[in-house]
Order: C-alpha cells, then structure tokens, then sequence
C-alpha cells in the first residue's frame, strides 16, 4: 500500500481527473473538462536592439545637402566612390571601340553611356607561334605531295605493264569476227608463268624478224601444240587426224591450204601439213582468207609469247572476254 501511494501521489493529479469524469458518466452529471496544464515559460534570450541592428547614419555633407543613399552596382564600390560628383561617364560606343578595337557605330547610341569601370580596355595581341605553315610552305608541300603521288602511280604503272597486263590495240581485220580493227584489248602476261599454252587461246606474240618501221606484235588463235600435226583438207582443219570445231569462224570450210613453212618438221614438197617442233605452237587468224599466220612464217616460239588476250575494253558495247 505505501508503494500505491508513492505511484498515485507521482500522477495524482491526473488519476483524480479520470475517476470523477468517470463518476459523472455514470451518474449522468456533466462531465468536467479536464484542466489544462500550464505551459512551461518560454526561455529568454538576449534580444539586439533594432537599433543595434541598423547601420549607423552617414553623417551629412558639409554643405548642408542630404546624403543620396548608396545603391549596390556591379561591383559595390565604396560609398565615397559612389557618391562622387565628379564621377566620369563613358558612352556605350566609345566602350565598345575600347573592347572591340574598331568602330560602333549602329550598335549603341551616343546618348547612351557606360561607367568606366565597366568598360573593357582591349587587350594586346599576344605574339604566338602556332606551328601553321606560311603560305608558301603550303604550296611547296603540296607540290612535293603530288609529285611523290605522280612518281607513284608511274612506277605502279609501270610494274604492272612490265610483269601483269598490258594494253593493245588491233590495227587489221585479221581476227575478225572475233575481234575487228580498232579493238582495244588487254593481255594477261602471268598467264603462261602459272600454266601451259592451251589450244584455242587468242595470243600476242613477237615477230620473229621484227620490222624497225611496222607493227612487230600480232595476235593470233592457237592451232596445235608442240609435237601435233596439223592438216587442211577441204578447207578443214585436222589435228592428228582429228577435224578440229572452230564456233569462231564467220564460215566453215573457209582455211585455205598451205606449202610446208618454215620451222615445221617434215619433207620439203609435202602441202597442207605441218608437225609443230617442241616449245612452239601453231598459230592462225580467224579471218582465214585475209590473215597472214603460221601457214606464212611457220610455228610461233612459246618464248616469244607475251601473253593471252582475255577481255575486250573498246568498244564499251562490245565490253566482255575473249
């Protein structure tokens, strides 16, 4: 019990509220409003003066006049400085020339002006090398670079004719009507570096006694190859013993005969046959009737073979290979 009474004496007060607003419930009395506790007294602190916070006044010109307020600028200057009289001004214009280094004129008005502490003064250039090339120096490099790019694609030009392909034209009807005068074609030269000649192919060949004033490269169709024999009969070709099929030909029937021609093997009065010796080929035109071939100056030295024609570039209609 005397600890119920240390428990209700610490909140007393407040059980006393709930039991008699409980009792007047119950009896059907109005219900008290419960007392409201004090609020506790709010702490002091040392409160400024509004005196000790407003600037002091500035004291009074000599003269009697009253101090202008100061007004806060770009760059705040001080009070003495703003309230100067004396101050000078500077037209927008007259700035702007000072910033710019040239003329204004368009761009402010005269009338307008501008303190001087907000004028920009101009800058002097500072002399910088950057390194750029004078106009000269250009020229001179762009001449050296298109130079070694000429030198260049001369020396590719010229490899590439010398070793891969080279360009001819055709100054006769001799091929036709495979190819006609005024052709232009292009030869393959790494041909027979990679495989044998093969029958059929249209080639350019030297002249085994060149002319110092004619055309000393022909191009012919290879006939037979070294060690067959070739034969006309009936204006056919025959390849040991077998009639050989030429789709090339304007008309069939059309290969005149010929006597034995130098460099072929065998006897002297024998006509229409020839055995191509070894490392030769036996070569005809397929314009047979006008066309001066092996049946004239005999087999063609495979060393004297530039190269296998295999495409026609002019002209463009006619573009394709041969």
């Amino acid at each position: 019990m005397h600890d119920d009474g240390d428990a209700a004496g610490e909140g007393g007060d407040w059980a006393e509220q709930i039991l008699e607003r409980a009792r007047a419930r119950s009896s059907g009395e109005p219900v008290p409003e419960p007392t409201p506790e004090p609020e506790p007294p709010a702490p002091e602190y040392d409160q400024p003066e509004a005196s000790d916070m407003a600037p002091p006044p500035a004291p009074d010109p000599p003269d009697g006049r009253t101090r202008r307020p100061t007004l806060a600028t770009v760059e705040n200057p001080k009070p003495e400085e703003a309230d100067d009289p004396a101050e000078e001004f500077v037209p927008f214009a007259e700035a702007y020339e000072r910033a710019e280094g040239g003329p204004a004129a368009g761009i402010f008005g005269d009338d307008q002006q501008l303190p001087p502490h907000l004028a920009i003064e101009p800058s002097p250039a500072a002399d910088v090398d950057l390194g750029i090339p004078g106009t000269t120096a250009g020229t001179v490099r762009g001449i050296l670079e298109w130079v070694g790019v000429i030198l260049g694609a001369l020396v590719v030009a010229l490899l590439v004719k010398q070793f891969l392909f080279a360009a001819y034209y055709i100054p006769s009807p001799s091929m036709q009507p495979t190819l006609t005068d005024g052709d232009r074609i292009v030869v393959n030269k790494l041909s027979y570096r990679l495989h044998e000649v093969n029958r059929g192919d249209v080639v350019v060949f030297h002249k085994s006694d060149p002319d110092p004033e004619g055309i000393n490269d022909l191009i012919k169709r290879v006939i037979a190859l070294p060690g067959e024999t070739v034969e006309v009969l009936d204006g056919k070709v025959y390849v040991n013993g077998g009639m050989l099929i030429e789709p090339y030909l304007a008309a069939r029937n059309s290969t005149r005969g010929f006597s034995l021609p130098p460099g072929c093997i065998g006897e002297r009065d024998s006509t229409n046959l020839c055995t191509v010796p070894e490392d030769h080929v036996f070569v005809m035109g397929d314009n047979r009737d006008n066309s001066k071939d092996s049946r004239a100056f005999g087999p063609v030295a495979e060393s004297d073979i530039v190269g296998r024609a295999f495409i026609r570039v002019w002209p463009l209609g006619d573009l394709g290979r041969l």
